[in-house]
């Protein structure tokens, strides 16, 4: 898990480094591979389980229930400040039962988002018709993207629609999707601003999703299909969210 809002901090579950190397003769050096250690101390995991005696708590549980905590809107007020300028502080709930449900939601919100791409995708209209049915002579120029766009209703944006390119325009995309924000921003317009051709003012490098797409997925309609299952990910979220219990933490 990261701590964005400092400095792009992490902490991992584990943490992996290259152990020492030995000499293997005068000119080489020899690897003798890597090693792990965990992310979560020894002192940690006494500072939870002095808190709850009789429950059975490992590491991961403390990793998971820290990945739910961080998911509290109740935590978010309460420690906003912490958050935002320093580490996070990660206090202990009041009751084991409220440690169990933190750490089940985290531990389901995190297998949800590091496997996001094979979640199934929701079911969006495509205004065009079904593209299952479609005769797609040439795939890579039907799903070519190179910038996406909200639909209109009058002058006002209209997030139920999302026009793809000048084939494609999903609709009936709902609105409470939007309500998933990763670092300040709905993820899926996190999608809809990363699947695109963009260049770098700095450098002059092109960045092309569709090349991506195209040369490592095999898939020319990757960037529309990632946004699917990113509306699946982004309500369940939102779901798991609204069913944490209320924070109450030990003094």
């Amino acid at each position: 898990m990261c701590n964005n809002a400092h400095g792009g901090q992490c902490f991992p579950l584990k943490v992996y480094e290259i152990a020492e190397r030995e000499e293997e003769d005068l000119f080489s050096l020899a690897s003798t591979g890597t090693i792990s250690r965990d992310g979560i101390t020894n002192e940690s995991l006494a500072h939870f389980q002095t808190a709850w005696p009789g429950e059975k708590i490992e590491k991961d549980d403390i990793f998971y229930y820290t990945y739910g905590l961080l998911h509290s809107p109740d935590y978010r007020t309460r420690y906003a400040e912490s958050v935002y300028k320093n580490l996070p502080r990660i206090p202990r709930v009041k009751t084991a039962a409220d440690f169990w449900a933190f750490s089940r939601a985290g531990r389901t919100l995190g297998d949800l988002h590091v496997n996001y791409e094979t979640v199934e995708r929701y079911p969006v209209t495509i205004k065009q018709g079904d593209l299952r049915l479609a005769d797609i002579k040439n795939p890579e120029a039907f799903y070519r993207v190179t910038k996406w766009a909200f639909g209109k209703n009058g002058k006002e944006k209209d997030k139920t629609s999302v026009i793809y390119n000048g084939n494609i325009t999903m609709q009936d995309i709902p609105l409470e999707a939007y309500d998933y924000v990763v670092n300040g921003k709905p993820a899926l317009e996190w999608v809809m601003e990363r699947q695109v051709v963009k260049v770098d003012k700095a450098s002059g490098i092109e960045n092309d999703a569709n090349r991506y797409a195209n040369e490592t997925m095999n898939n020319p309609a990757y960037p529309l299909e990632l946004f699917q299952p990113v509306i699946t990910v982004s309500l369940r979220t939102m779901e798991i969210v609204r069913d944490l219990p209320k924070l109450e933490v030990m003094e």
